[in-house]
């Protein structure tokens, strides 16, 4: 059995799919925080078969959540106080996301004018289908590394 240590501010991300785990890493940018982060990968879930869990000891204000709304609505975040978990925060799917993924059309605005935001506007929120501001290309997750 594996132990790791608990945490006395910050979060526990759990029920991400197993795998994307190091994705949710890069995607929160959790390598530029001065932070102390545990990455659990493959553990066994009665629920999932097997799921990644991710501990992050930070400023519970210094992570932007919706880029994990984006990623997985699904993913438990737990909200970590003087050791203690206090309180689970529900995931949507955000309005908008900003410089998280790439417009890969090659005539895209975006493309071309690198100072350029790159913005992507959820227009199917059913399906969960995001699209470029600029160019109306449509997310897929094919020709991006999630």
């Amino acid at each position: 059995m594996l132990n790791v240590g608990k945490i006395e501010e910050g979060f526990v991300l759990d029920h991400i799919p197993a795998g994307k785990s190091m994705a949710i890493y890069r995607y929160l940018k959790l390598d530029q925080l001065d932070c102390t982060v545990a990455i659990i990968k493959n553990a066994k879930s009665n629920k999932m078969g097997k799921k990644d869990i991710l501990k992050v000891e930070c400023d519970i204000h210094s992570l932007n959540l919706d880029i994990l709304g984006f990623i997985d609505k699904d993913i438990t975040v737990n909200i970590v106080q003087n050791g203690e978990i206090v309180g689970k925060k529900k995931l949507s799917l955000p309005q908008e996301i900003h410089n998280v993924v790439k417009c890969h059309n090659p005539r895209c605005i975006s493309s071309i004018e690198q100072e350029l935001p790159q913005i992507f506007v959820l227009s199917d929120p059913q399906r969960g289908i995001y699209r470029c501001k600029y160019c109306e290309e449509k997310f897929t997750e094919t020709n991006q590394s999630f």
